[in-house]
């Protein structure tokens, strides 16, 4: 199973659907806990409909996103920290649901995880296919 990931940090919409059409992507798996961004076109509901319109379908996992505690830790390069955290909310029984469904979704279909952050070295995404990623070929994209 391949699985793409993606950041939208300094790019615009038009180039980041662009990335993922060129990488063939057709769902787009979002793993922010907050689906909200000062960025235009980048919350929930707007990129949903911007994606949709280009024919990739949108899915929201919010049970894998990183809690408040681990998004400030990364803020500041706590790595460590958001390591500690991330696994905390991984380890939960909804957020096992929600990995086993994305795993489920990205071998349906070829899949990119959506987060804010351009490289994911930086990202939780990359934590999480370290996790609950076993076997998957991952490839990350760059707008």
């Amino acid at each position: 199973m391949k699985v793409f990931t993606i950041g939208y940090e300094a790019t615009t919409m038009a180039e980041f659907i662009a990335a993922l059409q060129r990488a063939g992507v057709e769902r787009v798996i979002d793993v922010r806990a907050l689906p909200l961004s000062r960025r235009p076109g980048f919350s929930k509901n707007s990129l949903a409909a911007s994606l949709k319109e280009e024919g990739i379908d949108y899915v929201h996992l919010k049970q894998l996103g990183t809690p408040k505690r681990g998004r400030d830790a990364a803020k500041k390069g706590d790595v460590a920290m958001l390591r500690q955290v991330y696994d905390v909310q991984l380890g939960l029984p909804e957020a096992q649901a929600q990995a086993a469904q994305m795993r489920a979704l990205a071998a349906e279909k070829p899949s990119a995880l959506l987060c804010f952050e351009r490289d994911p070295e930086h990202c939780h995404r990359t934590l999480l296919l370290e996790a609950e990623g076993e076997g998957a070929d991952v490839v990350d994209l760059v707008p």
